[in-house]
């Protein structure tokens, strides 16, 4: 899992409530265990007319957006059935860091397994936060995870929590793999003493 220390990026708007995980990916993509591939479906109900062409009227297919890294959305985001491949399409897409007052519980723990930093906010701060983004290609925030702290395009700044071992996994690019490699040398130990007391084994 790649690390996330410092993201400077263009903010998107997504000022949509209870945007569930069916809009994020819909449910045609979910065939795949794969977690490259799927950022083409991110949205697609929304990005894609029926015809196939895109949406002009979506805010990622506007040109100031198409290159976001951050997602401001609105309340709830991530709602809905259980599925991993949401924060897979949105890290595929390049979306490192969404920003909203509230997340479904399993796509927000899913985000911090997968690289993706959800980060809540208070509605005050939000409404800051969707004023930056409204700026287009000047919508640019800088989220420092160490400092927890978002800077705006104008200075302000907008403090975080984030629980400390979540902190800590993303700072060091550990998903619960490399949590459990951390402890190989004990693993290898207990396995070879178990080997020892129990030949038959």
């Amino acid at each position: 899992m790649d690390k996330f220390t410092v993201l400077e990026g263009v903010a998107a708007p997504l000022k949509v409530i209870n945007v569930d995980t069916d809009m994020i990916i819909p449910k045609q993509y979910l065939k795949t265990i794969k977690r490259t591939g799927l950022g083409k479906g991110l949205f697609s109900e929304h990005r894609y007319r029926d015809d196939g062409s895109e949406n002009p009227d979506f805010v990622l297919n506007k040109p100031a957006y198409r290159n976001a890294s951050i997602l401001v959305a609105a309340d709830n985001f991530g709602c809905g059935s259980s599925r991993e491949h949401a924060p897979w399409a949105l890290l595929d897409y390049g979306i490192r860091c969404i920003i909203s007052t509230s997340f479904g519980d399993i796509f927000y723990n899913n985000c911090f397994k997968n690289g993706v930093l959800p980060i809540k906010v208070s509605p005050e701060d939000l409404d800051k936060l969707f004023d930056d983004a409204d700026r287009g290609a000047n919508a640019r925030l800088t989220i420092d995870l160490a400092a927890q702290e978002i800077r705006g395009p104008d200075g302000g700044m907008i403090k975080f929590d984030i629980d400390p071992h979540r902190k800590r996994c993303l700072l060091e690019g550990l998903d619960d793999i490399g949590l459990t490699m951390e402890k190989q040398g004990k693993i290898a130990s207990y396995e070879s003493k178990v080997r020892e007391s129990r030949p038959w084994a």
